[in-house]
Order: C-alpha cells, then structure tokens, then sequence
C-alpha cells in the first residue's frame, strides 16, 4: 500500500513540476513585444519617465521600469483610444501601431524597477 502512495505521490510531483515549467514557458512564448526594437521607440518617452522608466524627481510622472508589459501596452492602447483621459499621453500615444506598444511595452518591463513601498516615509 504504501509503495502505490509513494508511486502516485512522485507522479503528482512529476506533474506539478512539469506545469510550472509550462506556465514559466509560457510566459517568453505569448510574450508579443521586442524589447531591443522598444528601446528606440521608447525614446520619446524618456523626457517624462526618465531614460530607464524610473521617472526623473518630479513625482507626477509614473515609473515604468519593472512595470507588467501588458499592463504598459493596456494603459497606452486606452490613452490612444480615448477610454483614458490625458492629453499628452494621448498625443503620444496616437501615432504608435499595435507593435510599436507591444515593444515599448516589452522594453520597459525589461527595465530594473526601483518600486518601493512607503515605509520610507515619516509618519
């Protein structure tokens, strides 16, 4: 009995190893934007995010370094269509093609982040 219990529990093992692995791989495989392409094409954004999208001291402009690439590409697709609200984004946003945002996209969320919480703040 306890030979069938080992048995199943190392073909469970097997399996629960073999889906991370997938779902790791998957990730790369759907991943749709070139972030070496998006590092040209992000050039403009620089003046407001800073050149690695860590933004510059002025706090009004968010952090993009680190940041969900498909978060980036849904924020840029709702600036260029309307549904966000932002005139300059807007304005940046309305000449780029769906790949022009996947690889801006992608390129900033190759970027080292420098998120941190708000711990550092005094009380």
């Amino acid at each position: 009995m306890s030979r069938v219990i080992s048995t199943k529990s190392s073909v469970m093992t097997i399996h629960v190893i073999a889906a991370a692995l997938l779902l790791a791989l998957a990730g790369s495989a759907f991943a749709k934007g070139d972030a070496a392409a998006g590092a040209n094409k992000a050039k403009p954004c620089t003046a407001c995010h800073g050149t690695d999208g860590n933004a510059s001291q002025d706090q009004q402009y968010p952090r993009l370094a680190g940041q969900y690439a498909d978060y980036i590409a849904r924020a840029l697709q709702e600036y260029k269509n309307g549904e966000r609200g932002n005139a300059i984004m807007k304005g940046m946003a309305a000449p780029l093609s769906d790949q022009d945002i996947d690889d801006i996209s992608a390129y900033f969320a190759s970027q080292q982040g420098k998120l941190h919480d708000l711990s550092h703040m005094k009380k």
